[in-house]
């Protein structure tokens, strides 16, 4: 394939992420409002599981179709970086204003976003500590160190998450008087309707994955990387289009929980699910914790800025692209070898 070619199957397979996640946020907001859902369980729940279906299935096709779990590993967490920086300030930027958030919503779900996190690079080192592969060496005598990363491991982060939807369950409950059903919503074409959507989305993840592979071919540089961006930001479009339409209608709790919950889903029942479906999975553990601590940092800063004045200003959201340019600025220099923290390239 050319990289004109290339190129332009990318497009479409964007362009049809964002047309089948438009009608897929659409029916999720009404199922939700068929249902009862307050704002803040719809947009960690359910906007959120149905925006991340590209990043799902990234993971599920990533190793049993093209053999590379590294790919489908890296644009998840790459896609959440893109979340946490980029989509809060879009939607500052589309709202035109200060993002505002209450206490509840930042406290609640930024701390089980964090402890997710935390338990995803848990569930890795443990792959690593106690499924160890020996280690190679990189030309400049670093080692590089390998996990054997189980469907026993990928269980425990599955079980946290149920934990999670208990938790938003709870909190529909609580909430059930507040928050009443509307009538004249057929469920079942919504429901249909969302399936249709996520065969769309297949098939535009999957051209996505192609375009990684061929890129990563025809430059010589590593899929991992083009997984990192590429295709990390066009699977976060649904998240997005989502969080960014939830910001400009006023909907900002639902921007933000969405952005949240959305994570929370990657790192959860993402990541987990492709190794359940797949077997035991060799992890690059030297590839993926600078990439995990970058994450944390992200968070760190989008977290901050949160909580001085419970909203996210222009000035912030400037900030957070410009820590998203210098992402992709490193990771372009670790592609042809100019840096090698990742140790993806020998010098």
């Amino acid at each position: 394939m050319t990289i004109v070619l290339i190129l332009g199957v990318a497009l479409f397979g964007t362009a049809l992420l964002w047309a089948a996640c438009s009608r897929l946020e659409e029916s999720t907001h009404r199922l939700a409002q068929y249902y009862g859902i307050p704002d803040a369980v719809k947009g960690s729940v359910l906007l959120a599981v149905s925006s991340s279906t590209p990043e799902l299935m990234t993971a599920l096709l990533a190793f049993p179709v093209h053999n590379d779990f590294e790919l489908g590993l890296s644009a998840i967490i790459g896609s959440a970086i893109y979340n946490i920086l980029v989509i809060p300030a879009f939607s500052v930027y589309a709202r035109g204003r200060p993002l505002r958030a209450n206490r509840d919503l930042v406290y609640r779900e930024a701390q089980f976003y964090l402890v997710s996190v935390a338990v995803l690079m848990l569930i890795l080192s443990l792959s690593v500590i106690y499924g160890g592969l020996p280690p190679d060496m990189l030309p400049d005598g670093r080692e590089v160190f390998f996990g054997d990363f189980t469907r026993y491991l990928a269980a425990f982060p599955l079980l946290l998450y149920g934990l999670y939807l208990f938790i938003q369950f709870e909190e529909v409950k609580r909430n059930r008087n507040d928050t009443p059903r509307q009538d004249g919503i057929s469920p079942l074409k919504e429901w249909g309707t969302l399936l249709g959507c996520i065969v769309l989305i297949l098939i535009g993840v999957e051209m996505l994955l192609r375009v990684a592979i061929n890129l990563g071919e025809i430059l010589e540089t590593p899929t991992f990387l083009w997984g990192m961006t590429i295709v990390a930001a066009a699977t976060s479009i649904p998240d997005t289009f989502v969080s960014v339409r939830a910001s400009v209608l006023g909907r900002t709790e639902s921007s933000l929980s969405n952005v949240l919950g959305s994570n929370v889903f990657d790192l959860l029942v993402a990541v987990p699910m492709g190794v359940m479906v797949t077997g035991a999975i060799v992890v690059n553990f030297t590839q993926i914790v600078p990439m995990m601590t970058f994450l944390v940092l992200a968070t760190i800063v989008m977290l901050v800025f949160m909580l001085r004045d419970m909203e996210l200003s222009m000035n912030e959201a400037h900030v957070m692209l410009t820590l998203y340019a210098g992402f992709g600025v490193w990771m372009t220099l670790e592609a042809f070898g100019v840096t090698t923290v990742l140790g993806v390239r020998g010098p």
